[in-house]
């Protein structure tokens, strides 16, 4: 029973969500990845059919809560109820915060963290009845050590951890994991773009001089979903090559 559970990954297209979905389609879950870009899910879905599995698409704006709350619950309904959620969708909108305009600070909160917790919610009822549920939140080493130029993204972080200990605290008896990952420099199309001096010095504040991978974070949170991790609840595990320690 427990290989055929549903998990459902948000920000699922690429990056860290696609590494998670095939991590997870790897595990024997069935999986729907949901995000925003209609284009991008269905590479997701062609990197998938490579590879053997398929995956549930559904195009979806985190953000318009009614219907975000629509589409969990229809998934829920169809496959006997959400088993293991990914809150992994997020945006940055970097810049100092005494000039930080008010509307990058709340559409950095509204996708990082309210979305989460809307899913969270939603996820809870179908995982309250089957007394069974693994809540992963995909937080960041900005949350636990804050970040110069990310006031808003740092505060979204950091709340997905005071959020996940809260729901690990309300749900423990119901068999029901929250737990947070907190990657540091991955290598994605983000760093790529960064200038070789800034990539040096990022690498400068990294005990293991080097940026992590999507697969590190996806294998962690592989984990989180297992039946392995089943007494681990309301833990921050950073993966970031010692730099938050």
């Amino acid at each position: 029973m427990s290989e055929k559970r549903l998990a459902v990954v948000t920000g699922a297209a690429r990056g860290i969500g696609r590494a998670i979905v095939l991590e997870l389609l790897k595990q024997g879950r069935i999986v729907a990845g949901l995000d925003i870009n209609a284009d991008q899910l269905a590479e997701l879905e062609s990197v998938v059919k490579q590879t053997g599995f398929t995956v549930i698409t559904k195009v979806v704006d985190i953000t318009d809560t009614e219907k975000f709350a629509k589409t969990l619950e229809a998934l829920a309904e169809e496959h006997g109820g959400i088993g293991i959620l990914v809150n992994n969708a997020g945006i940055t909108r970097d810049g100092l915060m005494m000039r930080m305009p008010d509307e990058d600070f709340d559409k950095v909160i509204e996708v990082n963290l309210k979305a989460a917790f809307v899913a969270t919610r939603t996820a809870a009822k179908s995982m309250v009845r089957n007394k069974f549920g693994r809540i992963i939140s995909l937080s960041s080493v900005s949350g636990v050590m804050g970040n110069a130029g990310q006031a808003n993204y740092s505060a979204s972080k950091a709340g997905l951890i005071g959020l996940s200990k809260t729901v690990a605290r309300e749900l423990a008896k119901k068999n029901i994991t929250a737990n947070c990952l907190a990657p540091g420099f991955i290598i994605s199309d983000m760093t790529d773009k960064l200038p070789e001096p800034v990539k040096e010095g990022a690498k400068q504040l990294i005990p293991m001089r080097k940026f992590g991978t999507v697969e590190d974070v996806a294998k962690a949170a592989a984990f989180f979903a297992s039946d392995d991790a089943g007494y681990i609840t309301g833990q921050i595990l950073c993966i970031d090559g010692g730099m938050a320690m």
